[in-house]
């Protein structure tokens, strides 16, 4: 299932425990911005606001590019074949105890999955 920028953005905020307010003020933008972007009203957000919202969520900025429509370069920026939230997961800010328990999840979603 294709991801939406706004799908993407809005489950990179809450996996950051970031309220619309505290995760666009560092991006320089307004908290009613961002939740316009969120809900996919904004058809051509500019790549400046773009990185500046990968970088306080810790998304790849190529990714939020790409998932808008703006070329990105392959050759610069190899798709690893992961998802945006993959790689906002896969990032250094996560504790080992958070990890612990997203490995304990994924068992148990993968678990369910099998059994229907």
């Amino acid at each position: 299932m294709a991801k939406t920028l706004g799908q993407v953005l809005r489950a990179a905020r809450k996996l950051r425990g970031l309220s619309l307010a505290r995760a666009a003020g560092p991006a320089g933008i307004s908290p009613a911005y961002l939740d316009k972007l969120e809900q996919d009203q904004v058809s051509e957000p500019s790549p400046h606001i773009l990185y500046k919202v990968a970088g306080v969520l810790k998304v790849k900025y190529e990714d939020l590019m790409r998932l808008v429509g703006y070329v990105v370069s392959s050759r610069e920026n190899p798709d690893t074949g992961r998802s945006v939230l993959a790689n906002a997961l896969a990032s250094d800010d996560l504790t080992d105890e958070e990890i612990a328990e997203l490995a304990k999840y994924l068992s148990w979603y993968r678990s369910q999955r099998k059994s229907r």
